[in-house]
C-alpha cells in the first residue's frame, strides 16, 4: 500500500534535499496538514509519467476493479482527465457527437482541438426541470446525419444522478467503429452492488473518467481514467495523460487513490452493503412527505419520469418546486436550522450527495429535518412554475474562432439577437447555457435572469453577469 509505504519512509528520518520545500518539517509548521507523507519522485516511489513500480500496481488496481484494459491515475481531477480522452480519440478539427448537458472541461476540449461539436439535447424533466437521460436513438440519428463524426461525448449519470442506456448507445457507435468517451464523474461508486446501474466501462464504454473524490472514499482531485476496446490508442491516451496532467503530482492525493481503491477491493461487499441498508431506511421515511420529494424516492418512482433511463439512488434530489420554497431556501434552512450542508441548489430543487462514508445517522437526520420542514406551516404548496426547457441556441461561429474574437460588454437584456463571446453556466454543475459563437436569444436571457432572481448564481467567462456579457454585434 502506498500509504504504508509512505509511512514506512517517513520513519526513516531521512533528510531530503530534494522538493517540496516544506522539507516535512512538522516542528516548523504543525502537524495539521499531511506534509510528513508528501514527497516527490524519489528511489523506490515510481514515476506516473511512466509508472513501472508501486504506482503500476495502484493504476492495475484500479483497472481490475473497474473492469478496464488499463487505468491511469488523475491528481488533477476528471477535469485533466476528460481533456486528455479526448485528446487522445480525435485529431483537431474533428466532428465529435456530444450531449449538451457535458462538463465545460468537455467545451474546453472542443476549443482547444478545434472540434465542431453535434449537440445532443436531453429532454427536460417536467416534474424537476433537470435534464434527463440521451437515448439511443437520438445517437443513432445524429451518426446517421453526420458519419464523419469521430467520437461520442456523453455524461452518465449526471449531477443529479440522471443515468443513460450506456449499453445501447455504444453498440450503435461500435456498428460505425466510432469510440464512446463517458464522463462519470459522478458515478465513481457504480458498479460495485446490484442495487447501483453499471459500471459504463462494463455496458462497453471505450474511454470512462471518473471521479474518485465525488462519491467515494478519496481526497479532492482524486480520479482515474479508464480505456478499453481497440477503438482508442492506449499509448497515446498515456501522452494524452502526461500533457494534461501536472509533472508534480501529490503524494498525497496519490496515496489517497491507492488507499480508496484497496479499501473497495478489502471492504466494498459490506460497505455497500451497509449502504444501500441506509438508503432503503432513508427511501422508506421520506415516503411521508406531502410538500416536499425526492425524486425516484418515496412516493416518487423513476417511471414516473419519461426522459429518465435510470437513476443513481445514491444521489437524494430533493424537489421544492411545489412549495413557496426556492432550492435555495431549502439549502439554507437545512444548513442553518439543522447543520446539513447539501451539495447544490437548483431553482426549485436541492442535491444531497451521499457515499459509503457517510456516518452512521446522517441520512436518518436527513430524513428527519425534511419531514419536519415538511410539516412547517410557513412551507405552504404552491402551483409549480413552469419549467424552462432548454433550447439549443443558434450556431454562428465554431468556439474557436468566437473564443478569440473581441467585442464589447453590453447589458444582458440588450444582448438578444447578438453573438455571445463568453461561455455562461451555473456552477455547480458547470454545464455551459451559452457557448461562445451562440446567438443570444430571448429564452436564454430569461433563463439567466430567473435562476439569478432565484438565488442562483450565474458564472460567465468575464464574470459580469447577471448584469453584463461580452458579445459581439456582427460577424
Amino acid at each position: 500500500m502506498l500509504f504504508d509505504k509512505l509511512s514506512e519512509y517517513d520513519k526513516k528520518g531521512m533528510i531530503p534535499f530534494h522538493m517540496p520545500g516544506h522539507k516535512r518539517n512538522t516542528a516548523l509548521l504543525g502537524s495539521g496538514l499531511p506534509y510528513r507523507l508528501d514527497i516527490t519522485e524519489i528511489e523506490g516511489f515510481d514515476n506516473l509519467q511512466s509508472p513501472t513500480g508501486v504506482l503500476r500496481e495502484t493504476a492495475a488496481l484500479a483497472a481490475s476493479l473497474y473492469g478496464a484494459a488499463r487505468a491511469f491515475l488523475l491528481v488533477n481531477g476528471a477535469t485533466g482527465g476528460l481533456l486528455a480522452a479526448v485528446h487522445s480519440a480525435v485529431r483537431r478539427g474533428d466532428k465529435v457527437i456530444m450531449a449538451r448537458n457535458c462538463h465545460k472541461s468537455i467545451y474546453n476540449a472542443a476549443e482547444l482541438f478545434e472540434l465542431r461539436p453535434v449537440y445532443l439535447v436531453p429532454e427536460t424533466d417536467g416534474k424537476s426541470g433537470i435534464a434527463g437521460s440521451v437515448w439511443p436513438g437520438q445517437v443513432r440519428a445524429a451518426l446517421d446525419r453526420h458519419p464523419d463524426a469521430k467520437l461520442v461525448i456523453l455524461t452518465s449519470p449526471t449531477y443529479e444522478g440522471v443515468v443513460s442506456d450506456i449499453a445501447s448507445i455504444c453498440a450503435v457507435a461500435h456498428r460505425r467503429g466510432i469510440p464512446v468517451l463517458v464522463d462519470a464523474a459522478h458515478g465513481a461508486h457504480l458498479g460495485f452492488s446490484k442495487g447501483f446501474p453499471p459500471q459504463p466501462v462494463s455496458c462497453g464504454a471505450d474511454l470512462v473518467v471518473t471521479s474518485l473524490h465525488k462519491t467515494l472514499p478519496a481526497l479532492t482531485q482524486c480520479a482515474v481514467a479508464l480505456v478499453s476496446g481497440e477503438l482508442v490508442d492506449r499509448e497515446r491516451l498515456a501522452g494524452s495523460v502526461n500533457l494534461f496532467q501536472t509533472s508534480s503530482p501529490s503524494y498525497v492525493l496519490l496515496a489517497s487513490i491507492d488507499r480508496c481503491l484497496r479499501l473497495l477491493e478489502r471492504d466494498g461487499a459490506k460497505l455497500f452493503e451497509d449502504y444501500e441498508k441506509r438508503l432503503a431506511a432513508f427511501d422508506e421515511a421520506v415516503k411521508s412527505l406531502v410538500k416536499l420529494r425526492v425524486l425516484t424516492k418515496g412516493t416518487d418512482d423513476v417511471s414516473l419520469h419519461g426522459g429518465f433511463f435510470g437513476f443513481d439512488p445514491g444521489k437524494i434530489v430533493i424537489d421544492a418546486g411545489g412549495t413557496n420554497l426556492s432550492g435555495g431556501a431549502l439549502m439554507a434552512l437545512l444548513r442553518d436550522r439543522y447543520g446539513i450542508e447539501l451539495e447544490m441548489a437548483g431553482a426549485g430543487y436541492a442535491v444531497a450527495m451521499t457515499s459509503v462514508a457517510d456516518k452512521p445517522g446522517a441520512l436518518k437526520k436527513l430524513a428527519e429535518a425534511l419531514l419536519e420542514i415538511d410539516r412547517r406551516e410557513d412551507v405552504v404548496c404552491r402551483d409549480r412554475a413552469p419549467v424552462m426547457a432548454f433550447t439549443l441556441p443558434r450556431r454562428l461561429k465554431s468556439v474557436g474562432e468566437a473564443a478569440v474574437m473581441e467585442g464589447p460588454y453590453v447589458p444582458l437584456d440588450q444582448a438578444v439577437g447578438k453573438m455571445s463571446l463568453e461561455y455562461v453556466w451555473a456552477y455547480p454543475p458547470g454545464i455551459p447555457y451559452l457557448v461562445p459563437g451562440e446567438m443570444i436569444a430571448e429564452d436564454a436571457v430569461r433563463l439567466v435572469t430567473q435562476l439569478s432572481e432565484e438565488g442562483i448564481t450565474v458564472h460567465s467567462t468575464g464574470g459580469k453577469l447577471p448584469e453584463m456579457i461580452r458579445c459581439a454585434a456582427a460577424w
